[in-house]
């Protein structure tokens, strides 16, 4: 019994590395891809010969690609920002307020979430086009809604049935009314699964593909995902590889700096409701 103690700080910490070393290695494997040239990209080296920034500078040389950035930022940013508002408003109805069908209603939005984005592209597709939207911002923002809000309705609704209900008494005798309880009670209490579903929300709007190559069509309405897959090179045998991986890893950087930011926000978010009292 005594080894097994001792031993078990040991197994523990090799678990953990090996699960750092399989989730970190694909990214290292493109920043190191991301500095080789030519026939250096078909070494199977761990380390790169020497630090060349070659494909960085013809990546942010390259045509539409930092147009592109803002555009993600932009779509990203905005349907993050209305699909936190609407859910906020959902999640309170669903959450708080009893009523005949909840349940089902719930059940609902999960499984819009459920339906492969092929299945809904050409009814989006008419709809963008009916109002008018194609090939704008606006009209791609309103289709990563359809991505994000059934996942953040349904995590702000948890996070809102765990809220005491003695908190919506006491805002009920001060004169509260449901709005003023929702963002004078509610809303400081929620920062933290705000924090969580809107940076969970955020990722999924920046790396969506489908919609962005489906919704827009000139170059400078192109998303960063769309922006990458069409780096070409001679022919399609001959793809400027180091491109790619430079490209890759410059627009994975501001969603290590987000998470990093709000590291607190989304552990708190996380382990929100797990320890009860």
């Amino acid at each position: 019994m005594i080894r097994r103690s001792k031993l078990r700080p040991f197994i523990f910490g090799f678990q953990v590395t090996l699960v750092i070393v399989f989730a970190l290695f694909p990214f290292y494997w493109a920043v190191v891809t991301s500095m080789r040239t030519g026939s250096e990209l078909f070494s199977s080296q761990l380390l790169p010969q020497a630090f060349k920034l070659d494909n960085y500078r013809s990546v942010l040389m390259e045509r539409g690609f930092l147009q592109s950035v803002w555009n993600s930022l932009v779509v990203a940013s905005t349907a993050t920002g209305l699909a936190l508002f609407l859910s906020l408003l959902a999640s309170y109805s669903l959450g708080r307020v009893s009523f005949r069908g909840r349940g089902l209603l719930l059940v609902t939005i999960l499984a819009v979430s459920m339906f492969p984005q092929v299945a809904v592209l050409s009814g989006m597709f008419e709809l963008i086009r009916w109002l008018g939207l194609y090939n704008t911002l606006s009209g791609l923002s309103i289709c990563y809604l359809l991505l994000v809000v059934p996942f953040t309705v349904w995590v702000l609704t948890s996070f809102m049935k765990a809220i005491p209900k003695e908190l919506e008494e006491a805002a009920a005798l001060d004169g509260c009314g449901p709005i003023r309880t929702l963002f004078l009670v509610f809303l400081p209490l929620l920062k933290p699964a705000l924090a969580t579903t809107g940076i969970l929300a955020f990722i999924a709007a920046w790396n969506e593909f489908l919609f962005a190559l489906t919704f827009t069509l000139s170059s400078d309405k192109r998303t960063i995902p769309v922006a990458i897959a069409n780096l070409s090179g001679a022919s399609q045998y001959d793809l400027p590889w180091g491109q790619i991986m430079a490209a890759s890893v410059l627009v994975t950087l501001p969603l290590v700096a987000l998470v990093l930011a709000f590291q607190r926000q989304i552990v708190a978010g996380l382990t929100s409701g797990a320890v009860k009292g």
